[in-house]
C-alpha cells in the first residue's frame, strides 16, 4: 500500500459527541445542528433538483424515496418528538419548508413523513398556535386538541362547507381502515367541541323534503351524516376496536340532541340500518357468555355509547316492526343483564394486594375504571328499566321459558335497577305472579322492600 488507511467510518453516537463538544446540538439534547441542515437541504433538492433532468425522469424520481434519505428523514420524525428539536425545526421555517415539499413532491412516503413531524410539533402549544395562524396548514386533529387553537379550528370548518361533503364521501366510500379511524376521530372531536357546528352538520342532510324526487337527476347527491358515519363503522367493525368505538361515540353524540335522534330515525332506512348493526354488536359480538368477565373493562366504552344510541331508538319508534314487542326485548334483556353481572366481578377489588390498598391506587382505580363502568351502569339500567316497562305477560312467559329471566338474571336486574327503578320493578313483579307464581315469591324473599311495599 501506498497510503495510509481510511479511519473507520463514525457511529451516530460519536457524530452526536462530537457535535455536543463543539456547541453543535440542538438545545439541550446531542442532536446536530448541521446534521439536520445537510438533511433539510437534502429533501429541498430533491423535490427541486438543481440538475437538469427531463419532466417525466423528474417525476418518475419523485414517487419513490431513496432508502438512505428516507432512514435520515424518519430520524428527523423521531427527534422532533422533542421539544428543543421541535422548536428548533420551527425556527428554522420547517413547517414554510414541508408546505412547498407536500404542494410538489409526488412521493407517497415523503409526504407522510413531512405530515407526521409536521404533526409532532403541533403537540407543542407555541408551535402550534403557530401553526394554527396560517391558513395553510391543516393539521387538524392534532391542532383541536389544543384548547387555546381548538376554538380557531371549529370556525374555519364551520366557514367551508365543502369540509361536510369531502368527509361524508371518505366515511361513505373509503376502505382505507386506517383513514376512516382518522376521519372519525376528527368528526368526535368537533361535535364534542361544539354542539352547533354538530346541528349544522345534521341539518345539512336533513333539512331538505325526504319524499320529494330530486329532478334533476345529474343533481350530487345530498350526504347524510348518520348512513356515512353507518358506513364507516362496517368498514373499520372487524379491523380496528378502536376505531368502532370513536364511531359509536359519534352516534352517541348526535342522540344528545333532538334533532340527531330524528336523523336517525327519521331518514329512509337509517333507523333501522343502525338499530341492526347495534343490536348485532351486543347480542352476537360485545361481552358474549363465552368471554371471560374481565372482557367489560376492554367493552365498556363502546357499549355505553351503543346502548345509548339503542335506547334513544327504543324510546323514539316503539312503533317500528324491527322494534315488535317480544321481538327484540328479550336478546337485549340478557345482554343487558349479562353486562351487569360481569360488571360486578370487574368492581371486585384484590384482597391481599398491598398496592390496591394505597390511597393513590384507589384514587386512580375510581378515577379511570369505575368512572367508565358506573357510566356503562347507569345506561344499562335505564334502557333495562326502559324494557321492562313494555313487558308483556306472554314475553315475560317466553322469557322465563328460553332463561332470559331466570330466577339467578331477575335477581341481578333487581339488584342494580333497585331503589332508583323501584316502581318499574314492582310493575313486573305483578306481571311475574301471573306467569311464575312461585319466582315471584323468591324473588320478594330475597327483596324484603319489595315485599313490604307490594
Amino acid at each position: 500500500m501506498d497510503r495510509n488507511p481510511s479511519p473507520p467510518l463514525r457511529s451516530r453516537e460519536e457524530e452526536e459527541e462530537e457535535a455536543a463538544a463543539v456547541g453543535d446540538c440542538i438545545g439541550s439534547t446531542v442532536y446536530s445542528k448541521h446534521w439536520l441542515f445537510g438533511v433539510l437541504t437534502g429533501l429541498m433538492q430533491i423535490v427541486s433538483p438543481e440538475n437538469s433532468k427531463s419532466s417525466s425522469d423528474h417525476e418518475e424520481q419523485q414517487m419513490e424515496l431513496d432508502e438512505e434519505m428516507e432512514n435520515e428523514i424518519c430520524r428527523v420524525w423521531d427527534m422532533s418528538m422533542d421539544e428543543d428539536v421541535a422548536l428548533f425545526l420551527h425556527e428554522f421555517n420547517v413547517p414554510d419548508i414541508f408546505m412547498g415539499i407536500l404542494a410538489k413532491s409526488k412521493c407517497p412516503r415523503l409526504r407522510e413523513i413531512c405530515v407526521g413531524i409536521l404533526g409532532n410539533m403541533a403537540c407543542f402549544q407555541e408551535i402550534c398556535v403557530s401553526i394554527s395562524s396560517d391558513k395553510n396548514l391543516g393539521l387538524l386533529l392534532t391542532c383541536l386538541s389544543q384548547t387555546e387553537v381548538a376554538v380557531v379550528w371549529v370556525e374555519r370548518i364551520r366557514e367551508h362547507p365543502a369540509i361536510y361533503d369531502s368527509i361524508c364521501f371518505i366515511m361513505s366510500s373509503s376502505t382505507n381502515v386506517d383513514l376512516l379511524v382518522k376521519v372519525g376521530e376528527v368528526v368526535d372531536k368537533l361535535f364534542d367541541l361544539d354542539e352547533k357546528l354538530m346541528l349544522e352538520w345534521i341539518r345539512n342532510g336533513a333539512v331538505q323534503p325526504l319524499d320529494q324526487p330530486q329532478e334533476d337527476s345529474e343533481q350530487q347527491p345530498v350526504f347524510r351524516i348518520v348512513p356515512c358515519v353507518l358506513e364507516a363503522a362496517k368498514q373499520v367493525r372487524s379491523e380496528n376496536p378502536e376505531g368502532l368505538d370513536v364511531y359509536m361515540h359519534i352516534l352517541q353524540l348526535l342522540t344528545t340532541v333532538d334533532d340527531g335522534i330524528q336523523a336517525i330515525v327519521r331518514c329512509p332506512d337509517a333507523g333501522k340500518d343502525t338499530w341492526n348493526l347495534l343490536f348485532d354488536l351486543v347480542c352476537h359480538e360485545f361481552c358474549q357468555s363465552d368471554d371471560p368477565p374481565i372482557i367489560l373493562q376492554e367493552q365498556k366504552t363502546v357499549l355505553a355509547s351503543v346502548f345509548s344510541v339503542l335506547s334513544a331508538i327504543y324510546a323514539s319508534q316503539a312503533e317500528q316492526e324491527y322494534l315488535k314487542i317480544g321481538k327484540v326485548d328479550l336478546p337485549l334483556i340478557d345482554s343487558l343483564i349479562r353486562v351487569l353481572q360481569n360488571m360486578k366481578h370487574c368492581q371486585k377489588k384484590p384482597e391481599n394486594s398491598a398496592e390496591s390498598n394505597t390511597e393513590e391506587t384507589k384514587k386512580s382505580d375510581l378515577t379511570q375504571g369505575d368512572f367508565h363502568l358506573k357510566i356503562l351502569k347507569d345506561i344499562s339500567c335505564e334502557f333495562l328499566s326502559n324494557i321492562f316497562q313494555v313487558l308483556t305477560k306472554e314475553t315475560v312467559a317466553q322469557g322465563l321459558k328460553e332463561g332470559q329471566l331466570s330466577k339467578r338474571k331477575c335477581s341481578c336486574a333487581f339488584e342494580n335497577l333497585l331503589p332508583l327503578y323501584n316502581p318499574v320493578v314492582e310493575d313486573f313483579l305483578k306481571i311475574l305472579r301471573e306467569v311464575d307464581k312461585t319466582l315471584a315469591g323468591n324473588l320478594e324473599e330475597s327483596f324484603p322492600s319489595l315485599k313490604v311495599q307490594t
